[in-house]
């Protein structure tokens, strides 16, 4: 099975740092998905959730609010303005949540991004 790096940093540090299957991330043109080995590419990304299936198919969720994407073929870094993590082993579902709608409606971004972001995020919540 073919994996690739991502790293997703904050004004804070590190937040995520892990080998991965793909990625999905709200970039500002629209959604896109990244396998290992995608052609090399950076692009702006828009308030929005990053979706991330993990090496044990596992999927983790993070909220951003802005940001950009380095795409390499065995390295995919983010660099984002705030983060809120949605999914995963180590997060209290409830408060992520609401964090992260406070987040994505802080972000200077169009009210539509923000819309679609926010309905994503309360459409997570409710299956999961």
């Amino acid at each position: 099975m073919e994996l690739m790096k991502l790293e997703i940093v904050t004004p804070d540090g590190v937040i995520f740092d892990a080998e991965v299957k793909q990625v999905t991330l709200p970039g500002s043109e629209g959604e896109f998905g990244v396998l290992p080995s995608h052609a090399t590419l950076v692009s702006l990304l828009d308030t929005g959730v990053i979706v991330i299936e993990k090496s044990d198919s596992s999927e983790v969720a993070v909220a951003i609010n802005s940001g950009y994407v380095k795409v390499e073929e065995e390295k995919t870094t983010c660099i984002v303005d705030g983060a809120v993590a949605l999914s995963g082993e180590d997060s209290d579902l409830a408060k992520a949540l609401e964090a992260a709608k406070e987040l994505l409606k802080s972000a200077e971004s169009s009210k539509v991004a923000i819309a679609s972001a926010v309905s994503k995020v309360e459409h997570m919540g409710k299956s999961l």
